[in-house]
């Protein structure tokens, strides 16, 4: 019901309905969304059983019924504390039953009253009632007739900006002298909030009830002014850009008259040719002729019309069906993998059976490889050697610190700076849908409110889900699934494991001495000469010179720092050429120090060093390779208390508290009295200790070096050791084997002792490097005791 209609509707002749005897206990209903004040006729639509049975009651009586307003619209039966007090008698004038059970019941309003008591709640209300009259005003006095005058003006205006002014409307309320009437007339048409109006219902003096209906109107004519305002202006606008339209397009008849076609159509019609040459999915050209047809109906100057033109370039930049031919020869490719690395047989073992299996079956899918391995050790550059292996394009991508989920699935197109993810940006790049895409540090990914970019992965890495990819900008899906992903990780602990599961992980766990030296000599060298403007003629160094550098300035699993140290002799034999000395310069194990200075590694514990009681060396493994471990015990006096220090981890220091309950259990055999362990205190050490040590490897090597300070025993040099341990002294598979390995080999040690669990691993250490150490797999720390103290 709109404005003009409820005043018209509203009133009505009361004088006869107010002078009626009413009863004091009236059936009573509570109305949402409503407040009813006099002179008000009302249709109401009746549904709830409650309600029913008050109007039901309300006609079997004398159809009275006492109307007040819940508080909250939401609640289905309110209860006493859900309506206000204050409300309205009102008078069953006619009612209606519908289909659907329900009553269409039309009041009118008589008597504003009060609830005094609720007589009955169930099964429906019947309230005690108090009629309250509005105060008397004897004399209209100026002041009120100035107000009654704003009021009647402000309702004209508002009537007048919605449209609905009638001259028999404002003689209808020039004619209400009363400012009560008129207050209940104007307020009941105005939108206002139910709390509001009935805060507006509940005051008794007409005049200050007027005073609070004039402060309404204005609100509502500010907001009207503004409505008007705004839709003024969207009309003006509408039939601006309409007049511009028509224009134009008689412009572009007359200049297709002339034959003189401007640009725009140029454009379109250049788009339109590309569009219906390249080869698309049939959703995706739907799709994009959809927005060529809006961008020709676009102003050229429009936002909206650059984000389409953006979106067409991309549309047809995109490698749909465009991709490069596989070489599939097996010796060829095996050449080349052989040329650009020296060793890493398994990984290339892995490739060409992929190219095999390609080679029988060409719709098979493309793998999911992650090289595990520390920095250095060419994992990133292995990928570009099984891109030109197989001639295909090749793309790199660091996800190292990323957490925008839209770096992966793009931005929606209603953002500004709106873009497709980085694999569809990488496809654009190489202009192909079959490259080898390789995503560097995937365990260094991150996520934050931005989303997860790792769940996003889950579909790009799933060769079961990533045919019918989905980026959000495209808004179309994208064939993924000829695309070779490989992924590179130092560590897979912080990869997640649902991401992890899509994986076929092959390690890289480091290099030997021998192999360092052959890569030094092939690769490494020639490219430092070539990079630093030298030529071998220039320089000469044999291979113990590369093997001090390898030995004694890095000690790494990779080849990372041993590049760098080889590129500093090239940088200082570079600038004695060009000052103008003549080579060739020939660098040898006593003048490497001029060029690199003094050694960097020298051995942590020399031999009278390490050859004391309370010694051990471990073996760690970390995302940078194996590294050597020694710890350190000491006994003195003191009252049983046990000391770790060097920034041990949880785990390390559950380990240290395992070994010495072991060496306690074998108190008699270290011939100590009972009470020995209560009067001194143990000091467990680890060497270096500014840098944080944790991990299950250390267990058998503390034990080793606590008992060794026990029994005043010394530990056999070049002996080495790693494995859990237990209360019982039971030794303890652990990881990382092979990286162990080879960081005993760099610290010149011999023989290893390793758990009995680990003895199927030694498979997967190369021969030469089995060949030059030892390996003693043992099931107890009573099988290591002699093997590391025999002979002392």
């Amino acid at each position: 019901m709109d404005f003009s209609d409820s005043i018209s509707s509203s009133l009505a002749d009361f004088s006869d309905l107010e002078d009626q005897d009413i009863p004091s206990q009236l059936p009573m209903m509570a109305v949402r969304d409503v407040v009813v004040f006099n002179y008000m006729i009302i249709p109401l639509f009746v549904g709830r059983p409650a309600s029913v049975g008050a109007v039901n009651e309300a006609l079997t009586r004398d159809k009275l019924l006492m109307l007040v307003t819940q508080k909250d619209v939401a609640t289905e039966e309110p209860g006493p504390d859900d309506f206000y007090n204050t409300g309205m008698i009102c008078m069953i004038m006619r009612t209606l039953k519908l289909p659907d059970g329900r009553l269409k019941v039309l009041v009118q309003a008589m008597n504003k009253a009060k609830i005094k008591e609720l007589v009955q709640t169930e099964p429906f209300y019947i309230a005690e009632v108090d009629v309250l009259h509005d105060e008397e005003v004897e004399i209209i006095t100026v002041e009120i007739e100035a107000l009654m005058r704003n009021v009647r003006d402000q309702t004209e205006k508002i009537l007048s900006l919605k449209g609905i002014m009638s001259s028999d409307l404002m003689v209808i309320l020039n004619n209400i002298e009363e400012p009560g009437r008129l207050a209940d007339l104007v307020v009941s048409n105005l939108q206002l909030k139910t709390a509001e109006s009935q805060a507006v219902l509940e005051i008794l003096n007409p005049v200050m009830r007027l005073k609070k209906v004039a402060d309404y109107l204005h609100k509502e004519l500010e907001v009207s002014t503004m409505q008007a305002k705004i839709q003024s202006e969207a009309k003006e606008e509408m039939g601006r850009t309409q007049r511009e339209y028509y224009l134009r397009e008689q412009l572009h008849a007359l200049k297709k008259e002339l034959g003189d076609i401007d640009d725009k159509s140029q454009e379109i019609e250049e788009l339109r040719e590309k569009l219906d040459k390249l080869r698309m999915p049939p959703a995706a050209k739907k799709e994009a002729l959809k927005q060529l047809k809006r961008l020709e109906m676009m102003h050229p100057d429009a936002s909206e019309a650059t984000t389409v033109r953006t979106y067409l370039d991309w549309m047809l930049d995109i490698p749909w069906r465009k991709g490069t031919r596989d070489r599939i020869d097996l010796k060829v490719a095996k050449e080349v993998l052989d040329t650009d690395h020296y060793g890493l047989e398994k990984v290339k073992e892995r490739i060409l059976e992929y190219l095999a299996v390609r080679k029988l079956n060409k719709s098979t899918k493309g793998p999911i490889l992650c090289f595990v391995g520390p920095p250095g050790v060419g994992k990133t550059s292995l990928g570009q050697s099984i891109a030109r292996a197989m001639n295909r394009k090749f793309h790199r991508l660091s996800l190292g610190g990323m957490r925008d989920e839209a770096e992966i699935r793009g931005h929606r197109r209603t953002y500004i700076g709106s873009m497709p993810g980085r694999i569809i940006q990488g496809l654009k790049t190489v202009a192909s849908n079959n490259p080898v895409f390789m995503m560097d540090e995937i365990d260094k990914i991150g996520s934050d409110y931005r989303g997860d970019p790792s769940s996003a992965l889950l579909e790009v890495l799933d060769p079961e889900q990533n045919f019918d990819f989905s980026d959000h900008y495209l808004n179309l899906p994208f064939d993924l699934s000829k695309v070779m992903f490989i992924t590179t990780a130092n560590m897979t602990d912080t990869i997640p494991t649902p991401l992890l599961d899509r994986m076929e992980i092959i390690r890289l766990s480091g290099y030997m001495l021998e192999e360092k030296l052959v890569i030094a000599n092939r690769y490494l060298l020639p490219r430092q000469l070539k990079e630093n403007g030298i030529s071998q003629k220039h320089l000469k160094i044999d291979d113990k010179t590369i093997i001090k550098i390898i030995s004694q300035y890095t000690r790494e699993s990779g080849l990372r720092n041993l590049e760098r140290e080889i590129g500093k002799v090239c940088r200082k034999v570079a600038r004695r050429i060009a000052e103008g000395s003549r080579g060739p310069f020939t660098i040898s194990e006593k003048t490497v120090g001029q060029y690199l200075g003094p050694p960097k590694i020298i051995p942590e514990m020399e031999g009278e060093i390490i050859d004391q009681p309370g010694l051990a060396t471990g073996l760690a493994w970390t995302e940078v390779g194996g590294e050597v471990l020694y710890i350190e015990v000491s006994v003195l006096k003191g009252k049983g208390h046990l000391t770790l220090t060097g920034q041990l981890g949880e785990v390390m220091k559950e380990s240290a508290q395992a070994a010495l309950t072991f060496c306690r259990s074998r108190a008699k055999k270290l011939k100590l009295k009972p009470s020995y362990f209560d009067e001194i205190d143990i000091h467990v050490h680890v060497p270096a200790g500014a840098i944080p040590k944790d991990g299950p490897s250390a267990g058998v090597t503390m034990a080793t070096a606590l008992y060794s300070a026990l029994s005043k025993q010394k530990v056999k040099q070049n002996i080495a050791m790693t494995g859990e341990i237990t209360l019982r002294g039971r030794v303890l598979p652990i990881g990382g084997l092979k990286e162990k390995a080879l960081a005993a080999l760099r610290a010149n040690i011999t023989t290893v002792i390793i758990p009995e669990q680990n003895k199927k691993d030694l498979e997967e250490i190369p021969k030469d490097l089995r060949d030059k150490m030892k390996f003693v797999p043992v099931k107890s720390m009573d099988q290591i005791l002699p093997l590391v103290f025999g002979g002392n």
